[in-house]
């Protein structure tokens, strides 16, 4: 079993040339169900309200047989409108709460039979859930692989000297981390994302990934440097992709055995190669998503095709 904690929320997808449509997203949400379609099993930790959008939530959780184990709460549902401009490329408005209280107690019967651990996005960054995220992640890091995905959105966390604190405190946790090229020049404008990279390789991380776009990624781990091409696609929009991406990164590394605390030694003894095939395997499952509409993942089988 794999565990995601973080955000989910409605998306509100609105564009000058179509009716406004609405969708269960959140960046770790999306997460887990990209996992559970690869056939990950993973359950997902998280907040919703009792509502008409929180009802979707558990449908759409349901549908994708993935356990969530928190109950609804009094609050109303998150939401995230999502402008789509011309080429497709979205930018959000938030309304959102965020409060998991008590959660770093409910360690052991949350992460119960669990091998890996992710968490990012506004659920690290977002008062007051975000230091009960924390509690947990450190109280589960001697138990599982910790898997980190910063995915910056300052139009909610606008201070980005507190932004980059609040991301360092999970970096210093995380042995595989996610970020875009966009995030991590957000944090430290004063130098190259691959820097960034590098410097968060030294900060305790066995691997760590940057997504550019059509560039295609590049990862850092102790044996060097790689970089994989981005598949030809034909881009719908890009909503949800980083998550795709997320999930199907995740996806490999259990597929080759590094999830497990246990294994956190040979995950920081990964080869070139074994990286190479991570990164080659994450870029096809974004390149999928970006060929539809919205935050859709694709199926284990989608990927054997698309191979």
């Amino acid at each position: 079993m794999l565990t995601v904690i973080g955000e989910t929320l409605i998306d509100e997808v609105v564009s000058d040339t179509a009716s406004m449509r609405a969708h269960v997203g959140g960046s770790p949400m999306n997460v887990a169900v990209g996992l559970a379609r690869l056939g990950h099993p993973a359950q997902f930790v998280g907040r919703y309200g009792d509502d008409d959008y929180g009802r979707m939530i558990q449908q759409h959780l349901r549908d994708n047989a993935v356990p969530f184990p928190v109950r609804p709460d009094t609050a109303p549902t998150s939401v995230a409108t999502a402008r789509l401009d011309p080429a497709g490329g979205a930018s959000y408005d938030f309304q959102l709460v965020w409060d998991l209280p008590g959660l770093a107690r409910q360690t052991d019967t949350l992460l119960d039979g669990s091998t890996l651990l992710h968490t990012g996005s506004i659920a690290t960054m977002l008062a007051p859930g975000a230091d009960d995220v924390l509690a947990l992640v450190t109280s589960a890091h001697p138990l599982v692989t910790v898997t980190y995905d910063p995915n910056c959105r300052p139009t909610i966390i606008r201070d980005a000297v507190f932004a980059r604190g609040q991301a360092e405190k999970f970096v210093a946790l995380a042995d595989v981390i996610k970020a875009s090229d966009e995030d991590l020049e957000w944090l430290y404008p004063d130098r190259t994302p691959e820097e960034s990279a590098r410097a968060w390789l030294d900060a305790g991380a066995a691997v760590v990934v940057v997504t550019r776009g059509s560039k295609g990624p590049w990862g850092v781990c102790r044996a060097g440097e790689v970089s994989v091409p981005a598949p030809p696609t034909s881009v719908v929009d890009t909503v949800g992709a980083g998550d795709s991406f997320m999930a199907a990164l995740l996806g490999s590394l259990v597929d080759s055995g590094f999830d497990g605390a246990h294994h956190r030694d040979e995950l920081r003894r990964i080869t070139l190669g074994q990286l190479t095939g991570m990164l080659q395997y994450a870029a096809r499952a974004a390149a999928i998503t970006v060929s539809r509409p919205g935050a859709n993942p694709p199926t284990r089988d989608e990927m054997v095709h698309s191979a």
